[in-house]
């Protein structure tokens, strides 16, 4: 822990989005704000590195005024937001996902489904019966062979009795060997490109920052959050944060509502 006359000791701040950067309603505190700025005035670039596609994620870097990089798709795209253009891009093996699909139909039965097109303006697929997590855009499908039709960044699955809990543990039993399962939210159980995390992404966009693994503090929430945190110097979990994801954490901060971010970077500002 820095006291006041140390230099801060992280060059990059990681931070998830929902649960994490943003408050239920979807803002960002003017104290975490002004703790970022503080931060990097200290040296310390902030990146965003969410489950969100592109299309999801600018709007809210566009709030923020962001103009740096950012890992967005689970890992599955480092985003120039300055720019406006993807630097990498990883799509999911459709072949490979529709052999995962069936794998954990026949495990638990028909799940309602959703996808992720990729590029920069990628719609989201979301068929009968998904329940999309908040107000976000998508675009409905009843035809099958329309989710097929073009690249994916990833699928989202979901079922009408399992938790996500349930769910992902069944997903990664039945197909782990043919995608990576990831949960990163209640009702967000996601099927995304063998090997592919949010450690994927970061190392990509910190390594082109010139920042090492060990010069990086990680803030996020959930299960998803775990290869990030694995892969940063610091990781930090929020009070409202998953329990397997807690269990791994260096530290537990303060809830996404009551600024957690915030707490840790100023006691570390000094």
């Amino acid at each position: 822990m820095s006291g006041a006359s140390s230099p801060f000791p992280y060059r990059l701040v990681a931070t998830d989005l929902d649960g994490t950067l943003l408050r239920e309603d979807g803002s960002v505190s003017g104290r975490t704000r002004d703790a970022l700025t503080a931060a990097a005035a200290a040296g310390a670039a902030h990146i965003v590195v969410t489950g969100r596609a592109v299309p999801w994620t600018r709007p809210i870097l566009e709030d923020l005024g962001y103009q740096g990089l950012a890992v967005c798709g689970q890992g599955a795209q480092v985003y120039d937001a300055g720019a406006d253009r993807l630097l990498t891009s990883v799509t999911l093996d459709r072949q490979l996902a529709g052999v995962a699909l069936a794998k954990i139909e026949a495990e638990v039965g028909p799940l309602h489904l959703a996808a992720s097109r990729d590029g920069l303006d990628g719609e989201v697929l979301v068929g009968p019966g998904y329940d999309v997590i908040g107000a976000l855009p998508a675009t409905p499908f009843t035809d099958a062979s329309d989710l097929w039709a073009a690249p994916l960044n990833k699928l989202y699955i979901q079922h009408p009795e399992l938790t996500s809990d349930e769910l992902a543990a069944a997903a990664e039993r039945t197909a782990g060997g043919f995608v990576t399962v990831v949960m990163a939210g209640e009702g967000i159980v996601e099927l995304l490109p063998l090997g592919l995390s949010k450690a994927t992404g970061l190392s990509l966009a910190a390594r082109r920052l010139g920042v090492k693994a060990a010069e990086t503090i990680a803030f996020g929430d959930m299960p998803n959050d775990i290869p990030m945190f694995a892969w940063s110097g610091h990781g930090v979990a929020m009070a409202n944060g998953h329990r397997d994801l807690r269990a791994v954490a260096d530290e537990v901060t303060a809830s996404n509502e009551d600024d957690g971010i915030a707490v840790v970077l100023e006691r570390m500002l000094g």
